[in-house]
């Protein structure tokens, strides 16, 4: 089971990401767009837009997001799919509480 710390830091991460999802995916178009209409940005336009995300909290952005287990909170060996880690999709499947997926035996 993971800290209930690190569990609550992982939802206002989460929390962050929403609130400033907007703001980034503005920032990035205007880039992109100033890009297709002039092959080179100027040094202070690119200084001024790289700006606005570097001010963005730190833990605002997507990719320090994990996948967490839904019960044990577990941040590695995370199926998908199921929304749980290895050991407990194992556990789960041999008790036959997971509908769809079978056990591999041979």
């Amino acid at each position: 089971m993971a800290k209930k710390s690190l569990i609550q830091k992982e939802k206002k991460r989460q929390k962050l990401a929403q609130k400033y999802h907007l703001i980034r995916r503005s920032s990035k178009e205007e880039i992109s767009k100033k890009e297709k209409i002039s092959k080179v940005l100027s040094l202070n336009d690119k200084q001024e837009i790289y700006g606005k995300l570097q001010s963005l909290p730190r833990n605002s952005a997507p990719t320090r997001l994990h996948n967490r287990c839904f019960s044990t909170g577990r941040p590695r060996a995370n199926y998908r799919d199921f929304g749980l880690s290895g050991h407990i999709l194992r556990e789960m499947v041999s008790a036959c509480l997971l509908p769809g997926a079978t056990r591999s035996s041979w």
